[in-house]
């Protein structure tokens, strides 16, 4: 069993910002971040996240909790499994009581194989050699800890010296098992490990440097490793990436490399993949500007449409780099082109421009039948965009196609921004709301709503005022209440009991037209109770507040 010092040391470590915008994208909402809801289908974002209480609630489903009720949710793991995943993903050491595992250190395996690979490269000529040739430094070689994979046995030899399991090493995507045959999956490869964005060792990739088929390799899917979610380097660009407020995004480790050589640190790439969605939680950090930095190839340009698509409707800003004539980000450092390189990455083609006139050179623009396909597939693009985008670049699609703006008809239909309308019962009296919110956020406060205000008063809400009597705080609707801002709770003494007075008001003026109603009363009974309730309505007209 995990300890609970142990998970509450974790649970300080955390932030449920950063644990949520590793799975899905968020966006600034005031004090809050909001997306679309990952738990049930939504094209309007109800599912928000509070940095300053660490939860988050969906307004639409109901779902909420912390940070690792949305690892459990999201991972479909039981407790234990997601606080062993947050602990792996955040590179902490979590402790158990049990007396066969009194204490259950995180792996260390991925790190000791990175230092072994690292400390094998200036034994192997033809590895240094290579990196030589294409201009890369010792000190970048550090940095990056690049190292190098020998035979397959020297590295399973290496596992089971140091008293790692093979199972463990297969788990982590470091070995394989073939009919009972172990074998490594780096072999004669050049080795760029691969880091977290907190900077923990997750994966490898490898460069052949004796002629295997593939030139380059990346770790296979493991429970730390998602190529569709990493960024090469990341760890190291990140503080740059936040100062300078700029991305870098290049296709190959290499171009990385010599980039940050040059100075260009704020430079990442992606790991053997194009750009998709899941990256965009990790885009969206610092709220930087995209430059997507792309060899001129076919494969090149298909992969730069595809991001470009995927960012300018995701809202971000930036633009395309796209390097012809052969040549990438690290032959240009290498042959000292830096001026050129620094003037094309502060003058990008921007993404919507860049995607018009892509989609546009996919046809032969002198036949009609083809020019009016490729007109259907810009405003299929544009209408993604929001409207004041779809009008801006109207007249750009129209001029690249020579034809008039008013051919191309666009709705005005755009659902990537909506608005949050969170969902509220029939029976919602703000009053009650305000008075039970200000029990959660202010709890010297709650003995003195408690003196006067019961269960019994509460019309429409008795059932979350009953929540906070039992502190069930972690209670679906206890979060829902406080992360809506549409209801305030009380800071002070004085503004509460302003409230008190006027909702005591309310309630005994309801309570004695109800009792004058009432034709079941002896006249005795009602007499007496009359002049009660006329009693406190008096006293709290005078500014006193009274029991019940």
């Amino acid at each position: 069993m995990i300890s609970q010092d142990s998970i509450e040391g974790l649970k300080a470590r955390i932030d449920i910002l950063d644990v949520i915008s590793n799975y899905i994208e968020v966006k600034k909402a005031g004090a809050n971040f909001k997306a679309n809801c990952p738990f049930h289908d939504e094209k309007s974002p109800s599912f928000v996240i509070s940095p300053q209480k660490q939860i988050y609630h969906c307004f639409g489903c109901g779902a909420g909790g912390d940070a690792i009720k949305f690892v459990m949710e999201y991972e479909k793991l039981n407790y234990p499994e997601a606080i062993e995943r947050l602990a792996d993903q955040n590179n902490y050491t979590l402790h158990y009581t049990d007396n066969k595992n009194p204490q259950k250190k995180r792996s260390q395996l991925m790190e000791k194989l990175s230092q072994w690979y690292q400390s094998l490269l200036p034994t192997m000529p033809t590895a240094q050699a290579y990196l030589n040739e294409r201009g890369v430094s010792m000190a970048s070689i550090e940095k990056f800890g690049i190292g190098y994979a020998p035979e397959s046995f020297k590295t399973i030899q290496f596992i089971k010296s140091n008293q790692f399991s093979m199972s463990e090493a297969v788990e982590m995507g470091v070995a394989g098992s073939d009919g009972g045959r172990e074998y490594a999956r780096f072999m004669e490869r050049i080795i760029f490990p691969i880091h977290a964005p907190n900077g923990a060792s997750v994966g490898f990739g490898g460069r052949t440097i004796t002629g295997h088929q593939a030139k380059y390799i990346n770790s296979p899917q493991t429970p730390l490793f998602n190529k569709s979610r990493l960024l090469y380097a990341y760890d190291l660009a990140k503080q740059e990436i936040y100062k300078q407020k700029q991305i870098i995004i290049t296709e190959g480790y290499l171009d990385v490399v010599m980039l940050h050589q040059a100075g260009f640190s704020s430079a990442v790439a992606t790991l053997g993949t194009a750009l998709t969605q899941e990256h965009l939680p990790l885009l969206r950090k610092g709220e930087p500007r995209i430059i997507m930095a792309y060899d001129g190839d076919n494969a090149g340009r298909a992969a730069a449409l595809k991001a470009s698509k995927i960012l300018s409707t995701g809202g971000f800003d930036g633009g395309v780099v796209i390097f012809e004539g052969g040549l990438d980000p690290a032959d240009m450092v290498h042959t000292g082109q830096l001026e050129t390189l620094n003037k094309m990455f502060h003058t990008p083609i921007p993404f919507i421009e860049f995607v018009i006139q892509e989609t546009l050179n996919l046809y032969d623009l002198r036949n009609p039948k083809a020019k009016e396909q490729a007109l259907n597939e810009s405003i299929g693009f544009l209408k993604t965009l929001t409207p004041l985008l779809q009008e801006e670049y109207k007249s750009f699609l129209a001029a690249r196609l020579a034809i008039s703006p008013s051919l191309i008809r666009l709705n005005q239909q755009h659902s990537n921004q909506p608005t949050m309308t969170p969902t509220h019962s029939n029976h919602y009296d703000v009053w009650e709301l305000s008075l039970i919110k200000s029990m959660i956020e202010n709890p010297a406060l709650s003995d003195q709503i408690l003196d006067y205000i019961s269960i019994d008063m509460m019309q429409f809400h008795p059932f979350e005022f009953d929540l906070v009597i039992k502190q069930q705080f972690d209670h679906p609707q206890l979060m829902a209440l406080s992360l809506n801002t549409s209801i305030q709770s009380y800071t002070s003494e004085e503004a509460l009991h302003k409230e008190l007075l006027t909702f005591l008001a309310q309630h005994y003026s309801r309570k004695l037209k109800n009792i004058m109603s009432q034709q079941h009363e002896s006249f005795e009974k009602k007499s007496f109770l009359i002049r009660e309730l006329r009693g406190k309505i008096s006293m709290l007209k005078q500014g006193k507040l009274v029991t019940s």
